[in-house]
């Protein structure tokens, strides 16, 4: 063999084996990347070969599948009672991916979850029948939150202080998902990304808002906390009005005749007194502040229900006037309404909080448990009789003070009212809040609540907590319970 000729093999010889090299290193090493990659038109086509596991509230699946002609994609996703529990589920579209309940646990419920397969499937590759995801949401509390919010622009969380169990979730305006579950919704998709009250955000998680008075229970449990004040009936040493720190801001009460002066927490919470609130967060001091809006839940980076919800946020680096401004809800202050029916949950079991969750577990086709998630995993964010003495002034707001019309015959039920400033200088219609909890006298029960209405056409002098958030918390606090 002459030399050309063996240089020649030698190169071919080598060009074959890198051949087999690259080869073997893509089904050994990048087989999974390429499968798993979002262009990978045969995962979808695999997604929707079968009818799609279902999401579950009370037993009874809010999920379903119809099969379609004409297309390599098989079923699609549909959903009965679409715009009730959108909030909860999120949606399954072909065209435009999933969110939500559905987008993370779209394995389990296609079928592709390596949990559902035995050994024999995992080798061949075999698709296998579908899981579920049972929920926590009670259908009874998600209708009456649904109902009540109507056309209002807002949202509502309700949640088991004992457990962590959400037991409703809504936000509004809502869409139906099945509208946009197949290839050809593109007008559908197009016209909710355009509108301009954003119904594909799920407001109770996504969407955190200056929390306004609401926020005066954080401030009151630090106030406690840290002994600035023995107790909620103790005389605080609060002017009225209140000139902020520093400054020549006045700030003034809502109503001019409130007993605000040097009033007790207690009574501060019951007349919604701005000037007790703010002198208390500066006295206080944002460290302090911020130390018990964090045990709540505010400034926490990944809080997950699965879904993850959005940082509700104390602010830092303040001066003393910025400082008593977050006292009352406001500056750089925001929060979601989940964190603030975390915040009433905390008060109303104790000063415990509970993990909050809206799925207990996730199943295979027969049922099999995959995943658990346990109830009643909690953290201790304020002393027992901290959260004794907040439940009893928040039991004299509904009673005889700024949160009336959440009243229950049979229950006892505290909450706080808030009326945020929303836009440069308040320009824009004001956010009406209410968090509270209720707690049934007979059974020991409890719930809850925290609701938000951003823009309920309402003209602006008739935008309150207790005017527009309370019924809708009451309304869901007496489904919770029973009544």
């Amino acid at each position: 063999m002459n030399k050309t000729i063996r240089r020649a093999s030698v190169f071919c010889l080598l060009m074959v084996l890198a051949l087999l090299v690259r080869a073997t290193w893509v089904q050994a090493y990048e087989a999974r990347a390429l499968a798993d990659d979002e262009h990978n038109r045969r995962n979808t086509i695999a997604q929707y070969a079968q009818p799609l596991g279902d999401i579950i509230v009370a037993g009874s699946p809010v999920t379903g599948s119809k099969e379609t002609s004409g297309d390599d994609l098989r079923y699609k996703r549909t959903y009965p009672k679409g715009a009730l529990y959108a909030p909860v589920t999120g949606y399954s579209s072909q065209a435009y991916g999933a969110t939500q309940l559905e987008g993370i646990y779209s394995h389990v419920l296609d079928g592709t979850d390596d949990r559902l397969k035995n050994p024999a499937d995992l080798v061949t590759g075999k698709q296998t029948a579908p899981g579920d995801v049972l929920t926590t949401i009670d259908p009874a509390v998600q209708k009456a939150a649904f109902d009540a919010l109507g056309d209002d622009r807002g949202a509502a969380v309700a949640m088991d202080p004992k457990t962590g169990r959400i037991l409703g979730m809504v936000s509004s305006p809502s869409y139906d998902p099945s509208d946009i579950s197949g290839t050809s919704d593109g007008d559908a998709w197009q016209k909710l990304l355009d509108a301009e009250d954003k119904p594909l955000v799920n407001r109770a998680l996504r969407q955190p808002l200056a929390p306004g008075s609401t926020f005066k229970l954080v401030v009151a449990a630090a106030a406690l906390e840290n002994g600035l004040y023995g107790s909620v009936d103790e005389p605080t040493d609060s002017p009225d009005p209140y000139t902020l720190p520093g400054t020549s801001t006045v700030l003034k009460n809502e109503s001019a005749s409130a007993p605000c002066e040097n009033a007790t927490l207690r009574t501060a919470l019951q007349y919604s007194c701005n000037t007790v609130f703010a002198k208390a967060a500066a006295d206080l001091g944002q460290d302090r502040v911020k130390a018990m809006a964090d045990a709540f839940g505010f400034d926490t980076e990944k809080l997950d229900v699965p879904v993850r919800a959005a940082r509700s946020v104390y602010p830092t680096s303040m001066d003393e006037a910025q400082t008593a401004l977050t006292g009352i809800g406001q500056f750089e202050v925001t929060a979601t309404p989940m964190q603030m029916a975390m915040v009433s949950a905390a008060l109303a079991n104790g000063g415990e909080l509970a993990s909050p969750h809206m799925v207990s577990k996730v199943t295979d086709a027969d049922g099999s448990t995959l995943e658990e998630f346990p109830d009643g995993d909690t953290e201790r964010v304020v002393k027992e009789s901290t959260a004794e003495q907040l439940r009893s002034a928040m039991a004299t707001v509904v009673e005889k003070g700024t949160g009336t019309n959440a009243r229950i015959d049979g229950a006892e039920v505290g909450g706080k009212t808030g009326t945020a400033q929303n836009g440069v200088d308040n320009s824009n219609t004001p956010y009406a809040w209410f968090t509270s909890y209720a707690q049934d006298d007979s059974t020991g029960e409890q719930v809850a609540v925290a609701v938000v209405v951003e823009d309920s056409g309402a003209a602006r002098s008739e935008v309150s907590g207790n005017g527009l958030a309370a019924p809708v918390a009451q309304k869901m606090m007496k489904a919770a319970l029973g009544r």
